[in-house]
């Protein structure tokens, strides 16, 4: 909307520029910390004369706004999650008009991320992710198709399909849980090469996807989807309404009907009441599950979350960072193994970028920067958004090393 306003916008500047907006996260500590350094960064330049003009928007703003305007006077205007637009219309003093699927796109050009709802309703006693976004909100399917042709148009060939709760998408519009149908969908499209999925819930899990993963060539067999704990104990106070049992019989579910599916998930340490024997479990699940892709934080008390309102945050921080490390140090282990299995095969990877030494690229089950990239050698010239077959020569707990075939 900027651009079509007539300014010149970039996703990074080291230079003097007239205008800087900050967009923030406020979903955990360490991403409002990040956020507010941004902020006070960029309130140094403006000090020192390198910017005009200071905005900040985004989910901190939306929780924050009257803390953040009396702390730093010196930004020129805050907008939330959903009062954005303002924004392009107090720079041109004219109304934006309607909202472009011709976006600007940060990500390098073939490959794009496709937000298919806002909001969530599970309530989880830790996430403040509710009272930032609200209830859950699914985009009509007919609108993301059309979304998805217009980025193919531009030589988009991978859809990272995100929000913050997948399982529940179009239970508000339909009456029914939609996802498998969306995906399928989007699968028709032409041009779309690779469809990744992100942050699917485990509770109301939609199974017909599982079977839309394994029939079309083109879905990433491939998925996230946050655990967070597998105690009975943790998971009943988390809020999470699932049971070990029914977490593991989705797992099986999952690998039964889509063999070789790679599985990112995000684990929780040092939850309140998480004893020894909880963590212990956490560990065990882990060695049985051996997941291909998994993050894990410690617990983070959220203002005005469940968890902040009813738990004292009753394990000590260095515990909670003595249990991350083990967790951690485990899956490396893991990981490294799960590697070490691709050496010697041929598997399609995406050119990224070009680095000194490699071209950078990724698997199909290589979501970016959050996952192991193959690094491939210079052997034959390969160009950023090309997709092409790569032999595994070498192995890594976080990367490959590779050569094309």
């Amino acid at each position: 909307m900027l651009a079509d306003s007539g300014f010149e916008a970039s996703h990074e500047t080291s230079s003097p520029t007239d205008i800087v907006v900050v967009n923030t996260c406020g979903f955990i500590g360490d991403a409002k910390e990040e956020s507010v350094n941004t902020i006070l960064e960029q309130v140094e330049a403006k000090n020192l004369g390198h910017i005009k003009e200071l905005y900040v928007m985004g989910c901190l703003s939306e929780r924050y706004r009257q803390d953040l305007q009396k702390e730093l006077p010196e930004v020129d205007r805050f907008y939330g999650k959903f009062d954005w637009t303002s924004l392009v219309t107090d720079l041109t003093r004219r109304h934006p008009g309607a909202i472009s699927y011709d976006r600007v796109i940060t990500t390098p050009s073939h490959h794009a991320y496709l937000k298919i709802a806002e909001g969530c309703n599970r309530f989880c006693a830790f996430c403040a992710i509710p009272l930032i976004t609200g209830r859950y909100k699914s985009r009509p399917i007919e609108e993301i198709e059309e979304e998805v042709r217009t980025l193919v148009a531009r030589g988009v060939k991978e859809f990272n399909v995100i929000a913050q709760d997948l399982s529940g998408y179009g239970q508000d519009l339909y009456g029914e849980l939609k996802l498998p149908e969306l995906v399928d969908r989007l699968a028709d499209i032409d041009g779309v090469k690779w469809i990744r999925l992100h942050y699917a819930y485990p509770t109301e899990f939609p199974h017909g996807l599982l079977d839309v993963m394994a029939r079309r060539e083109n879905v990433c067999t491939y998925l996230d989807i946050a655990l967070q704990h597998i105690s009975d104990n943790v998971l009943n106070n988390m809020r999470r309404h699932i049971s070990a049992d029914e977490t593991r019989s989705l797992l099986d579910e999952m690998r039964r009907k889509v063999p070789g599916i790679h599985i990112r998930t995000t684990l929780m340490v040092g939850f309140p009441g998480e004893t020894d024997e909880d963590f212990n479990e956490l560990l065990d699940f882990v060695k049985e599950q051996r997941f291909e892709r998994m993050g894990a934080f410690a617990y983070c008390e959220e203002d005005d979350t469940f968890a902040a309102r009813n738990y004292t945050d009753n394990v000590p921080e260095d515990v909670k960072q003595e249990r991350l490390d083990r967790l951690m140090a485990l899956q490396e282990e893991i990981s490294m193994e799960i590697q070490q299995e691709k050496v010697g095969k041929t598997l399609e990877v995406v050119i990224d970028r070009e680095e000194d030494d490699f071209y950078i690229a990724r698997t199909q089950w290589d979501s970016p920067e959050v996952d192991p990239e193959v690094l491939v050698k210079k052997t034959r010239e390969l160009q950023p958004g090309m997709f092409c077959n790569v032999i595994i020569t070498e192995a890594m707990p976080f990367e490959l090393i590779a050569i094309p075939e």
